[in-house]
């Protein structure tokens, strides 16, 4: 189930059309809704039998665990301990699941949900609010350990709009749940949406008055109340699928969209046919070594095969200029044969305004980038600074090399999106005012996931049929994308 995202986003639109200067306020539950306690019930498990030396979950996976967090002893026995160790366990879980140190090691978010936080919090005079049965006094652990995992997506929740259950609290959670929503309205904001797992909580809202404009959205995950009870207005979904929430239509438009690796025919075909302005063409060398044609590979990585043809970065460069495109050129080949390049842009009649060069620090050196920051004034001249990744806890450090960077005409620097560190080291260039670029990014999920990191360009292979682009990839190691029509069922 994926349209309950769809679903938001057009009760966003629409409540934005008629309250366009109201403060909107999309409410989400915590455990079971926005993070996934099956990690934090594997993480005690097997802790447990680390700690005690024993081996009954040694075989146990996250995708096992099918039962609430509340009822251990269940899952014990449906897993068949002997009664004696299903107490013994219990006991020892129930003293250590609210902790802080468990709370820290082992609460995780279901995929994309922080990505869909980032995007209402991005959204004007939009925000959201968290509305948990978590006691009081979690509170500082709980802020906290939701910052933490949303640093690097530029989230920030705030204790204003953090809604908890008293400890002394007797007379149940969805309640507390409605009183949240009251208690948020009294402070101005108007509510759009509710989002959570446990379908009595959504039935509360529902049945208490305060739900007319508001949206009722249940995360079909783990819970434990009766399904019977949920509204029948209530939406239905099990992931938060990103391209669901939000559509090519809502991309930045100061973001540049770059093709990535337009090295042969039928992916200059789809690219030309697209809306896509920049094309990375990556200019290599043939066998010969003669000649310059588009690969991503060189022939040392990869060998020539009988079957393989190429595309001239002249006949590209035709084809890019004719259709008035802009020309990203990756060099994989330097010295000479990057001013051999820089001719052909030059024959092509290329301005710098649509030219960007980038390349491996070893390729564009210094002397290099200084050149072209000169003669190409306006242009995109950038390098990927994934080796950089090492300064991370030096930021001092970092900074400065940088700033020796840039100093040397470099105005773009690039970032894969592959690496763990990526989202972290975004943020930090970002907040310092840096240009980046994300590549390998390689389907609209990710696509959509590095958009919301705000950077000033996105290098993608546009495999994404969900918006009908069917890129073929730049043949990196040889491999393409392959598509197949199917007929209707």
């Amino acid at each position: 189930m994926s349209t309950w995202m769809a679903a938001l986003a057009a009760h966003h639109a629409k409540m934005r059309r008629q309250h366009p200067a109201d403060r909107l306020l999309i409410v989400f539950d915590i455990d079971g809704t926005l993070l996934d306690l099956r990690h934090m019930m594997f993480y005690l498990l097997t802790r447990y039998d680390k700690e005690n030396g024993t081996d009954y979950f040694r075989h146990l996976r996250v995708t096992d665990i099918d039962m609430h967090e509340h009822v251990m002893d269940q899952f014990l026995r449906k897993l068949g301990l002997p009664e004696a160790a299903c107490a013994q366990i219990e006991s020892w879980y129930r003293e250590r699941y609210w902790s802080t140190e468990t709370i820290n090691a082992s609460h995780l978010a279901f995929d994309n949900a922080l990505d869909v936080i980032r995007w209402f919090q991005l959204q004007p005079q939009t925000t959201v609010a968290l509305n948990t049965g978590r006691l009081e006094m979690l509170r500082a652990d709980t802020l906290a350990s939701l910052n933490r995992m949303g640093e690097d997506y530029g989230i920030h929740f705030t204790d204003e709009l953090l809604y908890m259950r008293p400890n002394d609290w007797v007379d149940g959670v969805s309640t507390r749940k409605v009183m949240g929503i009251q208690h948020v309205q009294t402070l101005g904001y108007r509510v759009i949406a509710f989002i959570d797992n446990e379908p009595n909580n959504l039935a509360a809202i529902a049945q208490s008055g305060v739900a007319d404009e508001i949206l009722l959205l249940h995360v079909d995950t783990i819970y434990l109340s009766p399904i019977e009870v949920l509204p029948a207005t209530a939406v239905q979904g099990d992931n938060y699928t990103l391209h669901d929430l939000i559509s090519e239509e809502q991309l930045p438009p100061a973001l540049d969209l770059v093709w990535h690796g337009v090295n042969d025919r039928i992916n200059l075909r789809q690219f030309l046919g697209s809306s896509i302005p920049w094309a990375e063409l990556d200019v290599n060398l043939d066998p010969t070594g003669q000649r310059l044609i588009l690969r991503h590979d060189t022939f040392a990585e990869r060998a020539h095969s009988a079957a393989e043809t190429w595309l001239t970065l002249e006949e590209a460069m035709a084809a890019c200029v004719h259709h008035n495109k802009a020309v990203k050129l990756d060099f994989k080949v330097g010295g000479a044969w990057i001013e051999q390049t820089l001719a052909l842009a030059e024959q092509a009649a290329l301005p710098a305004a649509r030219l960007w060069f980038n390349g491996d620090v070893r390729i564009l050196d210094a002397r290099w980038t200084c050149q072209l920051a000169e003669r190409y004034p306006g242009a995109v001249i950038q390098i990927s600074i994934g080796f950089l990744r090492t300064l991370l806890d030096q930021p001092a450090t970092l900074q400065a090399e940088l700033t020796r960077l840039t100093a040397t005409g470099i105005n773009r620097f690039s970032l894969n999106w592959h690496h763990a560190e990526t989202r972290r080291m975004a943020k930090l260039l970002t907040d310092w005012g840096c240009e980046i670029n994300l590549y390998g990014v390689t389907d609209l999920s990710s696509f959509l996931q590095a958009m919301l990191l705000s950077p000033r360009s996105l290098t993608c292979d546009f495999n994404f049929p969900e918006w009908g682009y069917y890129g073929r990839g730049s043949g990196y190691l040889g491999k393409y994308y392959e598509y197949v029509l199917k007929a209707d069922e």
